[in-house]
């Protein structure tokens, strides 16, 4: 391949045009094919190219300097996640500035002094093991916490004695996508089984099962509690009520509906028992009432509801509306100090509502203004929890609520290096193609002229029922301060109103989720934010695929494109690690009315040879192991091969990182 942007000569990218796959009756040619051998020496040395390529190009830049002292500078600062009681102690999550991961503390009562408990960032040279507490025993002396290494999705399970902070012997390997839901004598968690050397990173999940762990025992002891070994293409997941004596079993096909199964743990070897079948719908438990159960559900109620059911008489006749559903998104319900929390999302923003346990007695909890607001619930005799709020341009806030008076009293408050008060954060709301109303939030220096000639950096998902609301970045604050602008629409496909607005982005009406990123796109450069040539756009993950879909469909329309994680080959994304647990949201190219709708926007198969595409800058990491790398080494391959124009196309990978925990 030889065309290259000014300074920039790509490496030779072998292509094998032997390659050819039938998908019922239309050949695809896959001449990247042998990228995907992400462990193969020959791929190792090609990432090394285009590394040596992107890094010699980025330290070209001028500013680039300055812009990482101001981002050092900004980000150095104290951020602590909200406290969480256990027994007498107290437990948070502190980064100091720039630590690579946070630290975790413990306390005795409010007025301890807090010590560390666990600090990750002596766990490994490089900074990327991650720690989370999953789950505390009944009587509040052991915890068991993960490790992910790397930014991998594999988790290991220890243990520890809270007091005295001794690690026990128990290591529990080959975790994925688990907690630890404890009983008096050990805990229950998911796992696979163990995978073929060589293969941990890519090769595909199956026989996702659940066990049970015995303090002190060997996880070879491990006794099996559910698994489904003629479907090994299923997640099995649990909970479990605060009194302990139901398991609660989720049983999914993938990232959408789900099965719900309660265990009564009071009774020997008691099965099962099934409150709700079929993948269409989702219904989880919130908590027990006796022998009743809390159910936040979006059966009959796409914006979500919550009901009271009894496991012997699941007829919908015999349900009772406990917080019935409205004209905004229950986004989710929580217990505590004997009362429900319903946290809702007004136009993307959050309201939190507290009831008493019938649902009566409504109040809404006063935030500090519009933004997210998380960690509202508890114990059942807690009478105090931490809550969390953020917005665009104030960090994390931490507040104490007591529950007798309904009063929150702020916590903990960030130190910033900047005035929040500088900037304006906005909503508004444009057309997309079909005529739907999409809103979208927009972040800007006060007095901005809207002239069409500022930098703007439009983010957006669209997928997966997953909400982006507004949240801070640092980074961001950057971009703000040199006059540039911040958007983010909330695309279809996500969950901001509800299933009927997720159902209107997957499977055959994904096009619609493009088509709303590219009328925002149009809205900005309309209204004068912008102009093509100062526009970017980005996205990971799922929002990778987002950009690589709107590059593809409209290079003409953008300046600058930032591809992160992203799921580019839809013909073969879920033959890789979880990625058949998609299915629900993309559905297969094994599927012959799926494959043509897939075919119809994959960023790989739809590339143009001698067409101009915008300045692109691919990232992805060596230990992706749910969106695995070959997506964007083949997507970055076929872009240099087909890009005709003088903008850098370059593929940034880092190394020992991933999709996950730990980066």
């Amino acid at each position: 391949m030889s065309n290259s942007a000014p300074n920039l000569s790509y490496p030779q990218t072998e292509k094998d045009t032997s390659v050819i796959d039938d998908y019922h009756g239309q050949s695809v040619a896959d001449p990247y094919r042998w990228l995907e051998v992400d462990t193969a020496s020959n791929v190792k040395k090609w990432v090394t190219e285009q590394n040596k390529v992107t890094f010699d190009y980025l330290s070209t830049i001028p500013y680039r300097e300055k812009i990482k002292e101001r981002y050092a500078d900004l980000f150095d600062y104290v951020k602590i996640r909200s406290p969480f009681k256990v027994g007498d102690y107290y437990f948070f999550y502190k980064n100091d500035g720039l630590q690579n991961q946070s630290v975790i503390y413990i306390q005795k009562g409010l007025e301890g002094e807090p010590e560390v408990f666990i600090d990750p960032n002596k766990l490994s040279a490089e900074g990327t093991a991650s720690i989370n507490l999953i789950g505390f025993s009944p009587n509040n002396k052991y915890v068991a916490y993960s490790r992910q290494d790397a930014g991998s999705d594999w988790q290991e399970i220890h243990v520890m004695e809270i007091a005295s902070k001794k690690k026990l012997k128990d290591v529990l390997k080959w975790v994925k996508f688990s907690g630890a839901n404890w009983d008096e004598d050990g805990f229950f968690y998911s796992r696979y089984p163990e995978p073929a050397d060589g293969t941990e990173l890519s090769a595909a999940n199956d026989f996702h099962s659940v066990y049970y762990h015995k303090i002190g025992d060997d996880q070879a002891n491990d006794v099996k509690v559910h698994d489904n070994p003629d479907n090994p293409k299923l997640y099995h997941f649990t909970g479990i009520t605060e009194d302990r004596n139901y398991l609660v079993l989720y049983v999914s096909t993938g990232t959408d509906g789900f099965e719900t199964y309660v265990k009564d743990l009071r009774k020997d070897n008691s099965p099962f028992v099934n409150l709700f079948s079929g993948f269409k719908n989702k219904s989880s438990v919130v908590e027990n009432v006796g022998d009743k159960f809390l159910i936040m559900t979006n059966i009959g109620a796409p914006k979500y509801r919550l009901v009271l059911v009894d496991p012997n008489n699941m007829d919908q006749s015999n349900w009772k509306d406990v917080i019935p559903e409205n004209e905004h998104l229950l986004n989710s319900v929580s217990t505590g100090g004997g009362k429900l929390w319903a946290n809702y999302l007004k136009d993307v923003t959050t309201r939190i509502y507290r009831h008493d346990m019938d649902g009566s007695n409504k109040q809404e909890i006063e935030l500090p203004g519009l933004g997210s607001a998380g960690g509202f619930g508890g114990q059942i005799d807690d009478d105090h929890f931490f809550y969390s709020f953020s917005s665009f341009t104030r960090p994390t806030t931490i507040f104490k609520y007591d529950i007798e008076t309904n009063k929150s009293t702020e916590f903990f408050e960030s130190k910033l290096k900047f005035n929040p008060d500088d900037f304006v954060e906005k909503q508004v709301f444009y057309t997309s193609k079909d005529g739907t109303k999409v809103p979208m939030f927009i972040v800007h220096k006060k007095g901005l002229e809207l002239n069409g000639n500022n930098p703007t950096y439009l983010y957006a998902y669209g997928g997966f029922n997953v909400n982006l609301s507004p949240s801070f970045s640092t980074s961001r604050v950057i971009l703000l301060e040199n006059g540039g602008v911040f958007a983010m629409p909330n695309l279809r496909g996500g969950g901001e109103y509800g299933e009927e607005w997720h159902q209107a982005g997957m499977l055959h009406n994904k096009q619609n989720v493009f088509d709303d990123f590219i009328a925002a796109a149009e809205y900005l450069i309309e209204n004068k934010y912008t102009s093509t040539e100062k526009l970017a756009i980005a996205g990971g993950s799922n929002g990778g695929l987002l950009v690589g879909a709107a590059m593809t469909q409209r290079p003409d329309l953008f300046a600058a494109t930032f591809p992160a994680v992203g799921v580019m080959d839809m013909l073969r994304y879920h033959k890789f690690t979880v990625g058949w647990g998609w299915v629900p949201e993309y559905g297969s190219s094994d599927d012959p009315e799926h494959f043509e709708n897939l075919l119809s926007y994959s960023p790989l198969h739809n590339l143009k040879e001698g067409v101009k595409y915008p300045a692109t800058m691919i990232t992805t990491a060596d230990h992706d192991d749910r969106v695995v790398p070959a997506h964007s080494f083949k997507f970055g391959a076929r872009l240099q091969e087909c890009h005709s124009g003088e903008n850098p196309v370059i593929l940034r990978i880092a190394v020992d990182a991933g999709h996950g925990a730990g980066k």
